[in-house]
Protein backbone atom coordinates (compact mmCIF):
# COMPACT_ATOMS: atom_id res chain seq x y z
CA UNK A 1 0.00 0.00 0.00
CA UNK A 2 1.22 3.50 -0.81
CA UNK A 3 2.03 5.45 2.34
CA UNK A 4 0.78 9.03 2.22
CA UNK A 5 1.99 11.71 2.28
CA UNK A 6 4.43 10.94 -0.53
CA UNK A 7 7.87 12.52 -0.67
CA UNK A 8 7.87 14.78 -3.75
CA UNK A 9 9.06 15.33 -6.40
CA UNK A 10 8.25 11.93 -7.85
CA UNK A 11 9.90 10.38 -10.88
CA UNK A 12 7.64 8.56 -13.34
CA UNK A 13 9.74 6.37 -15.61
CA UNK A 14 8.30 4.55 -18.65
CA UNK A 15 10.15 1.90 -20.64
CA UNK A 16 8.42 1.52 -23.99
CA UNK A 17 11.10 -0.64 -25.63
CA UNK A 18 10.43 -3.56 -23.28
CA UNK A 19 8.22 -6.48 -24.40
CA UNK A 20 5.37 -4.72 -22.62
CA UNK A 21 5.38 -1.00 -21.71
CA UNK A 22 6.46 -0.71 -18.05
CA UNK A 23 6.52 2.17 -15.61
CA UNK A 24 7.92 2.87 -12.17
CA UNK A 25 6.82 5.61 -9.78
CA UNK A 26 9.74 6.57 -7.53
CA UNK A 27 9.74 9.09 -4.67
CA UNK A 28 12.42 11.68 -3.81
CA UNK A 29 14.22 9.11 -1.62
CA UNK A 30 14.55 6.63 -4.48
CA UNK A 31 11.82 4.35 -3.11
CA UNK A 32 9.49 2.63 -5.60
CA UNK A 33 5.90 3.47 -4.65
CA UNK A 34 4.22 1.97 -7.72
CA UNK A 35 5.04 -0.31 -10.67
CA UNK A 36 3.06 -1.62 -13.64
CA UNK A 37 3.33 -3.28 -17.05
CA UNK A 38 0.64 -2.49 -19.60
CA UNK A 39 -0.94 -5.56 -21.21
CA UNK A 40 -0.55 -5.78 -24.98
CA UNK A 41 -3.14 -6.62 -27.63
CA UNK A 42 -6.21 -5.58 -25.67
CA UNK A 43 -9.19 -3.80 -27.15
CA UNK A 44 -9.60 -1.93 -23.89
CA UNK A 45 -6.83 -0.26 -21.92
CA UNK A 46 -6.15 -2.16 -18.70
CA UNK A 47 -3.39 -1.27 -16.26
CA UNK A 48 -2.78 -2.83 -12.84
CA UNK A 49 -0.54 -0.86 -10.49
CA UNK A 50 1.52 -2.98 -8.07
CA UNK A 51 3.67 -1.99 -5.11
CA UNK A 52 6.81 -3.15 -6.98
CA UNK A 53 8.00 -5.34 -9.86
CA UNK A 54 7.35 -8.55 -7.90
CA UNK A 55 3.61 -8.00 -8.60
CA UNK A 56 2.73 -9.50 -5.22
CA UNK A 57 0.67 -6.56 -3.94
CA UNK A 58 -1.96 -4.85 -6.09
CA UNK A 59 -2.50 -1.17 -5.33
CA UNK A 60 -4.84 0.13 -8.05
CA UNK A 61 -6.53 -0.90 -11.29
CA UNK A 62 -7.32 1.24 -14.33
CA UNK A 63 -9.86 0.06 -16.91
CA UNK A 64 -11.39 1.78 -19.95
CA UNK A 65 -15.18 1.81 -20.26
CA UNK A 66 -15.15 1.10 -24.01
CA UNK A 67 -13.01 0.10 -26.97
CA UNK A 68 -10.24 2.68 -27.26
CA UNK A 69 -11.35 5.93 -28.84
CA UNK A 70 -11.11 9.63 -28.12
CA UNK A 71 -14.11 9.47 -25.78
CA UNK A 72 -12.97 6.54 -23.62
CA UNK A 73 -13.19 7.02 -19.87
CA UNK A 74 -10.57 5.33 -17.68
CA UNK A 75 -11.93 4.19 -14.31
CA UNK A 76 -9.78 3.81 -11.21
CA UNK A 77 -10.35 1.35 -8.37
CA UNK A 78 -8.35 0.17 -5.38
CA UNK A 79 -7.15 -3.40 -4.79
CA UNK A 80 -10.57 -4.43 -3.45
CA UNK A 81 -12.37 -3.05 -6.51
CA UNK A 82 -13.73 0.05 -4.76
CA UNK A 83 -14.29 2.87 -7.33
CA UNK A 84 -12.10 5.96 -6.86
CA UNK A 85 -12.91 8.08 -9.91
CA UNK A 86 -11.90 8.33 -13.55
CA UNK A 87 -10.20 10.42 -16.22
CA UNK A 88 -11.47 11.24 -19.70
CA UNK A 89 -9.87 12.94 -22.69
CA UNK A 90 -12.03 15.63 -24.26
CA UNK A 91 -12.33 14.03 -27.68
CA UNK A 92 -11.58 15.97 -30.86
CA UNK A 93 -11.42 19.21 -28.88
CA UNK A 94 -8.08 18.11 -27.42
CA UNK A 95 -6.35 17.20 -30.70
CA UNK A 96 -4.49 20.54 -30.71
CA UNK A 97 -3.95 20.99 -26.99
CA UNK A 98 -4.44 17.89 -24.87
CA UNK A 99 -7.05 18.26 -22.13
CA UNK A 100 -8.39 15.66 -19.71
CA UNK A 101 -11.05 15.87 -17.00
CA UNK A 102 -10.63 14.03 -13.69
CA UNK A 103 -14.09 12.90 -12.60
CA UNK A 104 -15.83 11.72 -9.45
CA UNK A 105 -17.44 8.50 -10.66
CA UNK A 106 -17.56 6.55 -7.41
CA UNK A 107 -21.33 6.10 -7.61
CA UNK A 108 -22.02 3.24 -10.08
CA UNK A 109 -25.59 4.50 -10.63
CA UNK A 110 -24.33 7.87 -11.91
CA UNK A 111 -24.85 8.45 -15.61
CA UNK A 112 -21.89 9.15 -17.88
CA UNK A 113 -23.08 12.72 -18.44
CA UNK A 114 -23.69 13.62 -14.78
CA UNK A 115 -20.20 12.86 -13.43
CA UNK A 116 -18.71 15.79 -11.49
CA UNK A 117 -15.47 17.29 -12.78
CA UNK A 118 -12.96 17.51 -9.92
CA UNK A 119 -9.87 18.75 -11.74
CA UNK A 120 -8.57 19.26 -15.27
CA UNK A 121 -5.24 18.32 -16.87
CA UNK A 122 -3.99 20.64 -19.62
CA UNK A 123 -0.99 20.45 -21.92
CA UNK A 124 1.19 23.51 -21.26
CA UNK A 125 2.65 24.02 -24.74
CA UNK A 126 1.10 22.22 -27.75
CA UNK A 127 3.82 23.53 -30.08
CA UNK A 128 6.18 20.91 -28.62
CA UNK A 129 4.21 18.06 -30.21
CA UNK A 130 4.04 19.97 -33.50
CA UNK A 131 7.84 20.25 -33.55
CA UNK A 132 8.14 16.60 -32.59
CA UNK A 133 5.91 15.65 -35.53
CA UNK A 134 8.07 17.64 -37.96
CA UNK A 135 11.33 16.16 -36.66
CA UNK A 136 9.82 12.67 -36.50
CA UNK A 137 9.76 12.36 -40.31
CA UNK A 138 13.58 12.45 -40.31
CA UNK A 139 14.99 8.88 -40.16
CA UNK A 140 16.18 7.93 -36.63
CA UNK A 141 15.58 11.49 -35.38
CA UNK A 142 12.83 10.30 -33.05
CA UNK A 143 15.47 8.46 -30.99
CA UNK A 144 16.94 11.79 -29.91
CA UNK A 145 13.89 14.04 -29.52
CA UNK A 146 13.60 12.93 -25.88
CA UNK A 147 16.66 15.03 -25.07
CA UNK A 148 15.18 18.39 -26.03
CA UNK A 149 11.39 18.03 -26.50
CA UNK A 150 9.89 18.09 -23.03
CA UNK A 151 6.08 18.27 -22.93
CA UNK A 152 4.50 19.34 -19.64
CA UNK A 153 0.99 19.04 -18.22
CA UNK A 154 -0.60 20.98 -15.36
CA UNK A 155 -3.40 19.73 -13.12
CA UNK A 156 -5.73 22.44 -11.83
CA UNK A 157 -8.91 22.83 -9.82
CA UNK A 158 -11.97 24.62 -11.17
CA UNK A 159 -10.75 27.92 -9.68
CA UNK A 160 -7.51 27.66 -11.67
CA UNK A 161 -5.27 26.60 -8.77
CA UNK A 162 -2.51 24.32 -10.09
CA UNK A 163 -2.16 21.34 -7.73
CA UNK A 164 0.36 19.21 -9.61
CA UNK A 165 2.59 19.43 -12.68
CA UNK A 166 4.36 16.77 -14.70
CA UNK A 167 7.22 17.50 -17.11
CA UNK A 168 9.24 15.19 -19.34
CA UNK A 169 12.94 14.92 -18.56
CA UNK A 170 15.90 14.17 -20.83
CA UNK A 171 16.26 10.42 -21.46
CA UNK A 172 17.32 8.05 -24.26
CA UNK A 173 15.81 4.56 -24.01
CA UNK A 174 12.89 5.51 -21.79
CA UNK A 175 10.47 8.32 -21.08
CA UNK A 176 11.14 9.96 -17.73
CA UNK A 177 8.86 12.51 -16.09
CA UNK A 178 9.18 14.67 -12.99
CA UNK A 179 5.99 15.06 -10.95
CA UNK A 180 5.80 18.12 -8.68
CA UNK A 181 3.13 18.78 -6.10
CA UNK A 182 2.03 22.43 -6.08
CA UNK A 183 -0.83 22.45 -3.54
CA UNK A 184 -2.30 20.33 -0.75
CA UNK A 185 -4.62 17.49 -1.76
CA UNK A 186 -6.73 14.95 0.07
CA UNK A 187 -5.40 11.40 -0.14
CA UNK A 188 -8.25 10.41 -2.49
CA UNK A 189 -7.63 13.35 -4.83
CA UNK A 190 -3.88 12.67 -4.80
CA UNK A 191 -4.55 9.07 -5.85
CA UNK A 192 -6.86 10.26 -8.61
CA UNK A 193 -4.33 12.75 -9.95
CA UNK A 194 -1.42 10.29 -10.00
CA UNK A 195 -3.49 7.59 -11.72
CA UNK A 196 -4.73 10.17 -14.23
CA UNK A 197 -1.18 11.29 -15.02
CA UNK A 198 -0.14 7.69 -15.64
CA UNK A 199 -2.92 7.35 -18.22
CA UNK A 200 -2.13 10.72 -19.79
CA UNK A 201 1.49 9.71 -20.37
CA UNK A 202 0.43 6.34 -21.82
CA UNK A 203 -2.10 7.98 -24.15
CA UNK A 204 0.10 10.90 -25.16
CA UNK A 205 3.42 9.04 -25.50
CA UNK A 206 3.37 9.31 -29.31
CA UNK A 207 3.47 13.10 -28.99
CA UNK A 208 7.06 13.27 -27.72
Amino acid sequence: MISFPLNYPLRLSFKFFALTPQFSLIDANGRIVGWAAQKLFRLREAVTVFSDSSRKETLFMINADRVIDFGARYHFSDASGKPLGSVQRLGLKSLWKAKYDILDTRDPSMSRESARIIMTIREDNPWIKVLDGVIGVIPLAELFTGFFLHPAYSVSRADGTVVMRIRKQAAFWESRFLVEKKAELSELDEQRVLLSLIMVVLLERSRG
